[in-house]
């Protein structure tokens, strides 16, 4: 239970106006869904995230970390535990020849900006991706042919014990959107350290601006959703095998499979999380009767239901 006292010992670490209490997560997820967060606190920077989770954790406060909340499912009836938010305040990033250091919270769009603007490449894939540079790590995020282990150097992290350590990207363990993180998620990325290459600055923009009309032609990008829904099955592809069974436009409630690009479920009439979560246990029913393939969700649940 989130007592008055808790409200007022957190609010002298990052401000009264970065905690809010009962707080709908609709306001923080990509999908625009989700019930309220006991409590949400947005830490503006390592040092705060590192004195609140500390905190937490002297006090057994259960709490879960969140950044653009753009590959969740929060559930209707909301999270009964402390939210902490790596917000837009969170995104302090710095160069240093190749190196570009960048807290967890910034998000990719603005970090792949940053190394446009400074003619580093080997980011170009990220900068369409909506989600913040923390959670792109947790879950080796990737798009048309990079993952975050082909750029990833360095990750500075707070232990189960709240302690400040660094991991090398060969420590990370980073799989098909997996890492040590995604396993361990009591650890809280901090900060990163990403590996890129000079490169000509024109060049980097046209890449940057081919994917971007790929996404635009492909992605249903104007629809809340929490970008692709189920992993690529291992020797397929999970849009394919949707569209093949039949299912775009399939409904349940609020929440329909595109029409676009049948890999993104959308809430396109107001639907809730339950919505959802029927709708993809439909597609993975239909998709395993007709192929023999279960299809694995993406997008993680997180709440109660």
């Amino acid at each position: 239970m989130i007592t008055e006292a808790i409200v007022r010992l957190i609010s002298e670490v990052v401000g009264a106006s970065m905690v809010y209490v009962n707080e709908p997560m609709s306001r923080h997820t990509t999908f625009r869904i989700g019930g309220p967060a006991d409590l949400l606190v947005e830490p503006a920077n390592v040092n705060q995230t590192e004195a609140v989770i500390k905190l937490l954790r002297q006090m057994k406060i259960p709490y879960m970390i969140l950044g653009n909340g753009s590959n969740v499912l929060v559930g209707d009836k909301g999270i009964r535990c402390v939210v902490v938010k790596l917000g837009k305040e969170f995104g302090a990033c710095d160069v240093i020849g190749t190196v570009v250091k960048a807290q967890a919270g910034i998000k990719l769009s603005r970090l792949a900006g940053f190394a446009l603007g400074n003619c580093l490449t080997g980011l170009e894939f990220a900068a369409g991706i909506p989600g913040t540079l923390g959670g792109a790590v947790y879950m080796n995020a990737g798009a048309y042919g990079g993952e975050m282990k082909d750029v990833v150097r360095q990750v500075t992290y707070l232990d189960s014990m709240g302690h400040r350590g660094t991991m090398t990207a060969k420590e990370c363990a980073f799989g098909y959107r997996d890492s040590f993180f995604a396993r361990h998620p009591e650890c809280v990325i901090l900060e990163c350290e990403i590996q890129l290459q000079n490169g000509d600055k024109e060049k980097i923009r046209a890449r940057m601006d081919e994917l971007a009309a790929k996404r635009v032609e492909k992605q249903p990008l104007n629809l809340p959703s929490a970008g692709s829904t189920f992993k690529r099955p291992e020797g397929a592809f999970a849009g394919k095998l949707i569209q093949d069974a039949g299912l775009m436009g399939l409904r349940v409630g609020g929440a329909s499979v595109s029409k676009k690009h049948a890999g993104f479920v959308v809430n396109d009439q107001g639907a809730s999380a339950e919505d959802v979560r029927k709708l993809i246990a439909l597609v993975q029913e239909k998709v395993k009767e007709k192929f023999q393939i279960e299809l694995q969700p993406e997008v993680k649940f997180i709440g109660e239901f």
